[in-house]
């Protein structure tokens, strides 16, 4: 099984940025947290480089922590190792695919 790269920035994140081309369901994702530590969480779907992993478990209407913000709230369950992005959160930030 292939490996690939996240980035955990803030202790209280609940997910990691992926560093990946080819992120791939079944594949382990090492994710590395603001002290270095590593810890292995293998992906559940595929997600493009750049986009969110959750790394635990997101309730439906909990906050998406990433860079220590609340980024978006969860509309859906979401389990570790899922990909997180518009099809499953409402951004806080605004989104680039809805014109105001």
């Amino acid at each position: 099984m292939e490996d690939t790269v996240g980035l955990k920035i803030n202790k209280n994140d609940n997910v990691a940025v992926v560093f990946a081309e080819n992120a791939k369901k079944g594949v382990r994702l090492n994710v590395t947290d603001h002290k270095g530590n590593v810890s292995i969480l293998v992906l559940l779907s595929d997600i493009p480089y750049g986009h969110k992993a959750a790394v635990a478990s997101i309730k439906k209407g909990s906050p998406i922590i990433k860079y220590g913000e609340t980024m978006g709230i969860a509309t859906t369950d979401i389990e570790a190792g899922e990909h997180v992005h518009v099809h499953n959160a409402d951004s806080q930030r605004g989104r680039g695919d809805i014109q105001d």
